[in-house]
């Protein structure tokens, strides 16, 4: 077995490396480095190349903004990397990953996301490294909006072109994501040029985070008036990537209010409702008809905003006021507001105001995303993660993120440590084993091994240390939203 595998693409002959029994290749350019010329503007394809193209490390990320914003040098920013457990063979399932970040940050090289669990399992896993914060989502004149979900696409086609050169079927493709991941998916499924790509989707804790033009473009105006340029391609082009993102993160600590929701979840930028790329919300598409229903997997998390309350060190510090003020931006207008206090009557102001982020961020996008692709003609299968984390004393609860470790077996990642810790209960491990094994049967067979969800059982598998199938666990959060899609941020 050769220490160097060699591939065969349309673009030209790769060379990547042995990891035990699995062949590794990384920092595969799918598309050209979207700079100079090409900054701000949709992905061009590679050129071809003479000879043989190594690919043994991750490709650079875009500079990125945020707390924990991955830096790197170089600008080879749109690259891919393919774990194959045979080369040889034919017909393999795929999985294509699309990490989150909030889309301003992240990257595929992320321990957590080692693909070496998954792989060993008989997947074809691809994860790639696409657009983010400013170079992939603000909005800015003489250039395509949601430059990274065409990043995405600009990769599903490479996987359409050269997947079989890796054991990979192109006809069993899964793509999957989590967080800004799962709504990069989500905003796929609205996309024509997008849909024929893939065959399945996995997405956990799917964003509300959409924006209107109107407020997309006051935040590049914001952003440009930052660094002094006009907020149009020419000159937002002369700004260093580095800069750009630097500003981005200092805009994002300062949220005037009247951008109203954007302005609580101290991320500047968005995907846009720009009419060309992103024309309306997956919700609408798929209710209305627009769009047809697939095979989808769909997760959220308990405690989902429980992650970001901790880091923000604010954890049993929120006071009735700032409860106050959640349940009137985030809430379902026009009563959605009493309508948690009434649902609720026992919370606290903290417990309120974790309730209606973590429903209107994350967990109901996520099943509302899950119902109207049932109605769209697909098949939907929810399921729910109430297993804490044991670090830190259980603090972080079912937080958001949690699952991310478990679906890839990634428990010793640095990630997962800081979790679970050094060594997981054996309760841990038998969900990581379950979620693993429910994405596996998935990608190769459209079921993860529970009932699917539908409108008069509402099957959701619960996955805590004894997993159960049950009715969907957040009843009283399901009626508050039921005739509710999530409504894009705009300006207050």
């Amino acid at each position: 077995m050769s220490e160097r595998p060699g591939a065969r693409t349309a673009e030209g002959l790769l060379e990547g490396r042995r990891r035990g029994e699995h062949a590794v290749f990384r920092g595969i350019p799918y598309a050209q480095s979207p700079v100079g010329p090409l900054r701000f503007q949709a992905p061009v394809p590679v050129e071809e190349w003479d000879g043989t193209r190594q690919a043994t490390e991750f490709g650079p990320v875009v500079p990125q903004a945020g707390p924990t914003a991955e830096s790197s040098a170089g600008n080879d920013w749109l690259t891919l990397n393919v774990s194959t457990p045979d080369l040889g063979t034919a017909g393999l399932p795929v999985l294509v990953w699309i990490h989150g970040g909030a889309y301003i940050a992240g990257a595929s090289s992320d321990p957590m996301y080692d693909p070496a669990a998954l792989t060993g399992a008989g997947l074809v896993v691809v994860s790639i490294n696409y657009r983010v914060a400013a170079e992939g989502f603000t909005l800015v004149e003489g250039a395509p909006a949601n430059r990274g979900f065409l990043d995405q696409i600009a990769a599903l086609e490479w996987v359409q072109r050269n997947i079989a050169a890796f054991g990979g079927d192109p006809d069993q493709v899964t793509v999957a994501g989590q967080s800004a991941g799962a709504g990069s998916v989500a905003a796929l499924l609205t996309m024509k040029r997008a849909r024929g790509l893939f065959r399945r989707a996995i997405v956990h804790s799917v964003p509300g985070s959409l924006c209107t033009r109107a407020l997309a473009e006051e935040v590049t105006a914001a952003l440009a008036g930052r660094v002094g340029a006009a907020p149009d391609a020419e000159a937002l082009s002369g700004i260093d990537p580095s800069r750009l993102a630097g500003e981005l993160t200092a805009l994002g600590a300062d949220l005037p209010k009247r951008w109203g929701r954007l302005s609580q979840i101290g991320v500047a930028v968005c995907p846009v409702l720009d009419g060309v790329v992103l024309t309306e919300t997956p919700w609408r598409a798929l209710t209305d008809g627009r769009t047809d229903g697939i095979e989808l997997l769909v997760g959220h998390t308990r405690d989902e905003f429980r992650l970001f309350s901790v880091m923000m060190g604010r954890l049993g510090t929120f006071t009735e006021d700032e409860a106050h003020t959640a349940l009137e931006l985030f809430a379902p207008a026009p009563d959605g507001a009493d309508a948690y206090r009434a649902a609720y009557p026992q919370a606290t102001p903290e417990e309120l105001l974790e309730l209606v982020y973590s429903d209107a961020l994350f967990r109901m996008p996520s099943l509302r995303l899950a119902q109207a692709n049932q109605a769209a003609g697909g098949t939907s299968f929810l399921f729910e993660l109430r297993l804490a984390a044991p670090a830190s004393g259980g603090v972080l609860g079912a937080c958001h993120s949690l699952d991310v470790p478990l679906a890839f077996g990634t428990l010793d990642s640095p990630a997962g440590r800081h979790l679970f810790g050094d060594r997981p209960t054996p309760e841990v491990s038998a969900v990581s084993r379950e979620l693993q094994r429910a994405w596996v049967r998935f990608a190769t067979a459209g079921d993860p091994g529970w009932p699917a969800h539908r409108p008069e059982r509402q099957l959701t598998r619960v996955l805590d240390i004894e997993s159960k199938t049950l009715p969907y666990p957040e009843e009283a959060s399901r009626r508050i939203w039921e005739r509710h899609d999530p409504a894009p941020f705009d300006l207050a």
